[in-house]
C-alpha cells in the first residue's frame, strides 16, 4: 500500500527544477533583464534559464489545459466559446522581489506564440487613497488587508473572468505614495493576466470586517508565493530603502522626500523601525499564513538566489 505524502508539495532543488526546462527557448537578453528587475533585486540570465523558463513551460501546459476545458464546457452547453483569461497571482512579502518575478514571467509568457497577450497588474491600485486611510486612522497599516478596497479588486477580477471586452483598474504612484486621480489602467481581454500583490492569496479569515463572500483567490488559475527567510527580507527592505533615499526620494514630488535629507544612520534606523513595526507585523499576521495556499513556492536565499521550488501535487 502506498504511503500518504507528508506534504502537499513536491520539492525540487535548483538543479532538478532547471532540468525541467527541456527545450524551452530563452527569449530574453541581458538588456531585457536589466529593464525588468526592480531596485535592489538581483536576477541573472541563469535565474531565467534555471527557474523561470521551466515555470513558463509548466504554465503553458496549464493555460492550454484550461482553455481546452473551457472549450469542452461551451461545447457541452451548446454555446459560443468565449475567451476567458487565465489568471496567475504572485504573492509574498514586501522586498522579496514579487514585482521582478511578475515582470519576468510576463515577458517570457508573452513571447510564447500560443498566448502572447499577457497583462500585468498590481493590487497597489486597489489601496484606498491616502485621504481615506487617514480618515480611517490606518495610514500606518497601508498594505494590511483593511487598507484595500477589496470589493473593488474582487469586482475587477470577476469582470476579467467573465470575459468583458475592457476592464479598468485604478493606478497607484510609488512616487506620491497614493492613488493617481483621474487615471486608470485599461485591460482588454488578455490571454493571461498576472496579478501581483501582498493580498492575492488572502481569504475570509483575513478580512474580518465587511468581508466578501468570494475572494480573489477563488478566480485564480495558478498562484505563486515568493518566499525568503525573515532576516533576509529585513536586510533587503533596509537596503532598498537606502537606495530609494539616494534616488527616488530626492525628487521633491516624492512622498518620502524629507527622508532624503536625513543623516544616513537616522534613515537606516527609520527603515528598520518601519520594517519591524509595520511590514514584519503584516508579514507574520497576514502574508506568511497564505503561503501554503499557493500552487508553487519559489524560495530565495542570499542575493535573491532561488535555492528550491515547491510545486503543489
Amino acid at each position: 500500500m502506498n504511503s500518504v505524502p507528508d506534504s502537499p508539495y513536491m520539492t525540487f532543488t535548483r538543479d532538478k527544477w532547471a532540468a525541467l526546462r527541456k527545450s524551452e527557448p530563452l527569449t530574453l537578453t541581458e538588456e531585457d533583464l536589466s529593464e525588468l528587475k526592480g531596485i535592489n533585486e538581483e536576477i541573472s540570465i541563469d535565474d531565467v534559464e534555471e527557474i523561470y523558463l521551466p515555470l513558463s513551460r509548466l504554465l503553458s501546459y496549464y493555460v492550454d489545459a484550461t482553455t481546452s476545458r473551457q472549450t469542452a464546457t461551451m461545447k457541452f452547453l451548446g454555446e459560443e466559446n468565449k475567451k476567458v483569461p487565465f489568471i496567475i497571482s504572485i504573492a509574498g512579502s514586501v522586498s522579496v522581489g514579487k514585482s521582478t518575478t511578475a515582470r519576468v514571467m510576463q515577458a517570457l509568457l508573452s513571447r510564447q506564440k500560443e498566448h502572447n497577450n499577457v497583462a500585468l497588474i498590481t493590487t497597489d491600485g486597489f489601496l484606498y487613497p491616502n485621504a481615506i486611510l487617514e480618515e480611517k486612522g490606518i495610514m500606518l497599516k497601508k498594505g494590511f488587508p483593511e487598507s484595500y478596497d477589496i470589493h473593488g479588486l474582487l469586482q475587477f477580477v470577476m469582470d476579467i473572468k467573465s470575459g468583458k471586452p475592457e476592464v479598468t483598474a485604478p493606478v497607484y504612484s510609488h512616487l506620491t505614495y497614493d492613488i493617481v486621480k483621474n487615471e486608470q489602467e485599461v485591460i482588454k481581454q488578455p490571454d493571461i493576466l498576472i496579478i501581483e500583490g501582498l493580498n492575492v492569496l488572502q481569504s475570509g479569515m483575513d478580512y474580518p470586517q465587511s468581508k466578501p463572500r468570494v475572494f480573489v483567490s477563488d478566480f485564480v488559475n495558478f498562484s505563486i508565493y515568493v518566499d525568503a527567510d525573515e532576516e533576509l527580507l529585513e536586510e533587503w527592505y533596509i537596503s532598498r530603502f537606502m537606495k530609494f533615499r539616494q534616488g527616488a526620494f530626492t525628487d521633491p514630488k516624492s512622498y518620502f522626500h524629507s527622508f532624503a535629507q536625513l543623516p544616513e544612520n537616522q534613515a537606516e534606523k527609520m527603515a528598520k523601525t518601519a520594517w519591524r513595526e509595520i511590514n514584519r507585523k503584516n508579514l507574520r499576521k497576514n502574508i506568511l499564513p497564505t503561503r501554503e495556499r499557493a500552487s508553487l513556492i519559489i524560495h530565495k536565499t542570499k542575493n535573491h538566489t532561488v535555492d528550491y521550488v515547491k510545486l503543489r501535487r
